[in-house]
């Protein structure tokens, strides 16, 4: 049991940046890598971004490219993504995920992209990007 606690949403305006955290309780999820998607309203839950477990691999949507940074620090069992330049088009809750893909494990972007590779996930945190 892994529980995923996310922090750091909230409102601010077009260029922007903030912060999100994602901090893990229960059983450890640093040997696997972790991802970051977000659902708008009336929208199906996209993929933002992953990191392997070393952090050696990186994944991004391509609309944030540039401007998201995700990061993790395996000894606080949390994940970070940082978001500068936020646009109106980046409001959703967004969700941080556990998968099941470790570093000895193949990686590719179809797959990281995919829902059904990420077995534990948070409750989600607002944000909300005003124009």
């Amino acid at each position: 049991q892994v529980q995923l606690v996310e922090s750091g949403g909230g409102l601010v305006q077009v260029g922007g940046s903030l912060r999100l955290s994602c901090a893990a309780s229960g059983r450890t999820f640093s040997s696997y890598g972790m991802g970051w998607f977000r659902q708008a309203p009336g929208k199906a839950r996209d993929f933002v971004a992953f990191i392997s477990w070393s952090g050696a691999t990186t994944y991004y949507e391509d609309s944030v490219k540039g401007r998201f940074t995700i990061s993790r620090d395996n000894a606080k069992n949390t994940v970070y993504l940082q978001m500068n330049s936020l646009k109106p088009e980046d409001t959703a809750v967004y969700y941080c995920a556990k998968s099941n893909i470790g570093d000895g494990g193949s990686i590719w972007y179809g797959r990281v992209r995919s829902t059904y590779e990420y077995d534990y996930w948070g409750q989600g945190t607002q944000v909300t990007v005003s124009s």
